[in-house]
């Protein structure tokens, strides 16, 4: 994978594919759609593409920045990128302008007339229908805005779209640093980890992390589940799951995996139950993990959050990805806090894979607490899995 190290900037022009994808308060008056009442909740991609901007712009380059915004369905004004230029304005204490469309001849006029360290950013790239089938006439109008490309988007390099995938192969490219140290980092985990490696792996849906559960029993020394996506391994158990929510669709390859696991797999022994998925709900503590009727299981039970602390703290490396729970609803949060807990007192190496994991740990003013802590979610879980992702590939 080619990096900043292999490009030539100095004096240039240079597109940059960021990942500026930040969740946003909901438009409400007077504002409106995409004005000034809506804000952002969580700047963290935003901040950590700056070491890679300020890089650049120490070289005297001038920067168009591309990026997407949800999935809009058109122009939808709500979704643009106006929160994002300015608040990297006040990040970088200087202009950002933000062009009036992703390209076209207005745009170009601007990218031409940009000079080293000035920062020009695109609108919201899916505003463009051809975004997202990596259309080849929009990826040469994304060329003819610079002279060089960079990816610092990891978040979006699992997507083979125009911004990450077609344009690399039309200009001089390379990684930027975020990407390069989610790559490395990543990888890293699972090449040569220090000793003991423990994964911890939650979430809704054992079908979305089949092949990361798989990486890790073959890799791992002992991986603890939790979160939704442990009824299915219950369920395969003969377990009774209640109103759970519980993939029917995984419990067959939950049940696969529990026949390789050779102990390696650990389910939680205890649970937290409510009657329905509300903060204000009732909520009772289960000894054990056969769930009744009537009752859901959203959270793992303080014996099963403790032991897995235990497990987590002495670790020489930690890979985490998925809550423990509904952590969203304070009453159902106190398993992945303990967790998160345990994961930044952990002394060894801490990746935490994106997500709502990466969410947790702002919620509980520890993302600072970790050794790394990935900027994406998808595109993490799929470099875990093996899977080449289209960004990264066209750097090589």
């Amino acid at each position: 994978m080619r990096t900043l190290d292999d490009l030539d900037v100095e004096g240039r022009r240079v597109l940059v594919r960021v990942d500026f994808n930040v969740p946003l308060t909901q438009p409400t008056a007077p504002g409106g759609p995409g004005g000034p009442a809506r804000r952002i909740t969580d700047d963290m991609r935003i901040r950590a593409a700056l070491p890679t901007l300020e890089w650049l712009r120490e070289r005297r380059a001038a920067l168009v920045l591309a990026a997407h915004l949800g999935r809009p369905k058109d122009r939808e004004p709500e979704l643009s990128l106006r929160p994002a230029a300015d608040r990297l304005a006040e990040l970088i204490d200087g202009d950002v302008t933000l062009a009036p469309a992703v390209v076209g001849k207005e745009v170009e006029a601007f990218a031409h007339n940009l000079a080293p360290g000035d920062v020009l950013m695109l609108e919201n790239v899916r505003y463009e229908p051809g975004e997202t089938k990596n259309d080849p006439e929009l990826a040469r109008a994304y060329a003819r805005l610079a002279d060089a490309y960079v990816n610092d988007a990891f978040g979006a390099a699992h997507r083979a779209h125009a911004s990450t995938e077609g344009v690399a192969h039309l200009l001089p490219s390379a990684a930027g640093l975020l990407l390069e140290r989610e790559v490395e980092t990543l990888t890293g985990i699972l090449r040569e980890p220090p000793r003991p490696l423990v994964a911890v792996v939650g979430g809704a849906k054992v079908t979305d992390k089949i092949g990361v559960l798989d990486a890790f029993l073959d890799r791992a020394d002992t991986v603890l589940v939790g979160g939704a996506m442990a009824f299915p391994f219950f369920a395969a158990q003969g377990h009774t799951v209640g109103d759970s929510l519980c993939e029917r669709e995984g419990v067959e390859p939950a049940r696969r995996l529990l026949e390789r696991a050779d102990g390696k797999l650990r389910l939680p022994q205890d649970l937290v139950l409510a009657d329905r998925f509300a903060a204000e709900a009732q909520r009772r503590e289960l000894d054990g993990v056969d769930v009744p009727d009537g009752w859901m299981g959203l959270d793992v039970g303080p014996r099963t959050a403790e032991a897995y602390a235990r497990t987590v703290t002495p670790a020489g490396s930690v890979f985490w990805n998925g809550p423990m729970g509904a952590f969203e609803l304070e009453p159902f949060a106190a398993g992945t806090r303990t967790v998160a807990e345990a994961v930044a007192a952990c002394d060894g190496t801490t990746v935490v894979g994106g997500g709502d994991s990466a969410a947790a740990l702002v919620a509980f003013g520890l993302a600072d607490r970790v050794t790394h802590l990935s900027t994406g979610g998808g595109a993490a879980l799929e470099l875990i899995e093996g899977k080449p992702l289209p960004g990264v590939e066209a750097l090589a």
